[in-house]
């Protein structure tokens, strides 16, 4: 069992390296790509600035401690569109029958499909995200923390995407709903958790699972919480397995549409 994750591992790294050369192979859209991500992400820090010079805190967060938020979101969304960006494909794959491909190959269906292209842009969020962090204050243990928490919610991200994805295998064009919820977990993840209330809140820590992703970590790295990061680690573990029991039940209702396209 150890072996064959091992194996499947070694082949998933193996993927995003030849999407990544294949993305060098001109080097102008390539540096180009990460440094305008880096200037779009860097913009918004302009008006938490004039924010924060109105008012002392918002939602109970302080300027570094936003930052701190700006940069986990950043770092999240980063690794997760980086490695795993045909997981946000997902709907488009499975309608046009692009999943063929990957049922002839003697991996993992999932993981062979979302780890098969690298979105090079994102490598921009990953800078943005460290530079963040060491406006917030860079030591071991913030940055251990901050690498842990840029995984796993990178993981929770792909995870979500590929449970409201899978719904194609049942209700046809779903890529509206998968869309939608992709959006909204971006969108609201770079927002202070204590200017929501009420059902808004629970949504983020079931649907929109940004609470574990973004606020939780947040609340961990300023001040370490053994229980949160627990809470943390076990909901990561959940979307995962949900991730997949969703897309392999699914994929029992998957019609071949005959498309043969050979990958390397």
């Amino acid at each position: 069992m150890l072996t064959e994750v091992k194996n499947q591992f070694k082949v998933a790294l193996l993927r995003v390296k030849y999407a990544l050369e294949r993305e060098m192979l001109n080097k102008v859209t390539f540096i180009s790509n990460i440094i305008f991500m880096i200037l779009n992400n860097a913009c918004f820090i302009v008006q938490w600035i004039i924010l924060y010079s109105l008012k002392n805190d918002v939602g109970g967060y302080s300027f570094k401690q936003v930052m701190l938020l700006w940069g986990i979101a950043a770092g999240t969304f980063g690794f997760s569109r980086f490695f795993f960006k045909e997981a946000y494909n997902l709907t488009e794959t499975i309608n046009t029958g692009k999943l063929d491909t990957y049922l002839i190959q003697p991996k993992n269906v999932l993981i062979s499909c979302i780890t098969s292209s690298v979105e090079v842009s994102c490598i921009g969020d990953i800078i943005y995200a460290i530079i963040m962090l060491c406006l917030y204050g860079l030591n071991i243990k913030t940055l251990s923390l901050f690498i842990l928490f840029i995984v796993l919610g990178g993981l929770v991200l792909a995870s979500i995407s590929i449970i409201f994805s899978s719904l194609s295998f049942w209700f046809g064009r779903a890529e509206m709903i998968a869309n939608t919820i992709n959006s909204l977990a971006t969108n609201f993840a770079t927002y202070p958790d204590g200017i929501f209330k009420g059902i808004i809140k629970i949504l983020f820590y079931t649907i929109l699972p940004i609470g574990f992703i973004n606020f939780l970590p947040v609340k961990i790295i300023s001040e370490f919480n053994l229980s949160y990061l627990l809470i943390v680690l076990l909901a990561t573990a959940i979307f995962i397995s949900l991730a997949f029991i969703v897309f392999y039940k699914g994929l029992k209702k998957y019609g071949s549409s005959n498309l043969m396209n050979a990958r390397i």
